[in-house]
């Protein structure tokens, strides 16, 4: 009885350990839009963009039960961006834009709900789409730096499963495309910064 009664806290600490390292990390996939915001600038270009639909791809290591860091991966599958410069030159690009992201994460445990906060720095990578509804040739693919933030709620389906909503933010400086007063092309610059939105909605997978 006592081997039996030892075999059997064995496989229950053995249990207990492997559930605790499953709940450590966690991969979601996401829905996401992006809205992007009217720009006026100094240098009398007007930037507007219409909002477009995607998918977010993240992957969080947990440091606490409470903190985690985070990794990202988004794109949107088409939006258009349209340029009006001097109130008569327009240019408009299509534009397929990529998110790299990396995060701190810090979540609250209310019964089966999870609210959480993040910020951390990131890259958006955007892609001009080469086709007839894109007016410019010239415009090339341009990284922009920033910073990421957000604060969403995860609802707990299961001990492996959660449905998990957010409300992202992204600051980074209004593309150009490569267009600027140095160039012989028509200047797209407004040397601003704006706030794009990003809210997701998705399934997360704890492991």
């Amino acid at each position: 009885m006592k081997k039996i009664a030892l075999i059997a806290f064995l496989l229950a600490v053995c249990v207990a350990a492997g559930r605790a390292q499953e709940s450590r990390q966690d991969i979601s996939l996401s829905g996401t839009a992006i809205v992007e915001p009217f720009v006026a600038s100094s240098t009398d270009v007007q930037v507007h963009s219409n909002t477009a639909i995607g998918g977010l791809l993240s992957y969080r290591f947990m440091l606490t039960p409470n903190s985690a860091l985070e990794a990202n991966y988004g794109i949107t599958y088409q939006n258009t961006m349209r340029f009006i410069s001097g109130n008569t030159n327009t240019v408009k690009v299509l534009v397929r834009t990529q998110e790299i992201s990396g995060a701190y994460v810090r979540s609250f445990t209310f019964r089966k709900f999870n609210p959480f906060v993040e910020a951390g720095p990131g890259a958006l990578i955007f892609l001009p789409i080469r086709n007839s509804g894109t007016t410019s040739l010239d415009v090339k693919q341009q990284t922009s730096i920033g910073g990421l933030y957000g604060a969403g709620v995860a609802y707990e389906l299961s001990p492996s499963f959660d449905i998990r909503a957010e409300f992202r933010g992204f600051v980074t400086k209004v593309p150009n495309f490569g267009q600027g007063s140095s160039t012989n092309q028509i200047n797209l610059s407004t040397n601003k910064w704006y706030n794009i939105y990003y809210p997701a909605i998705g399934v997360a997978y704890h492991f």
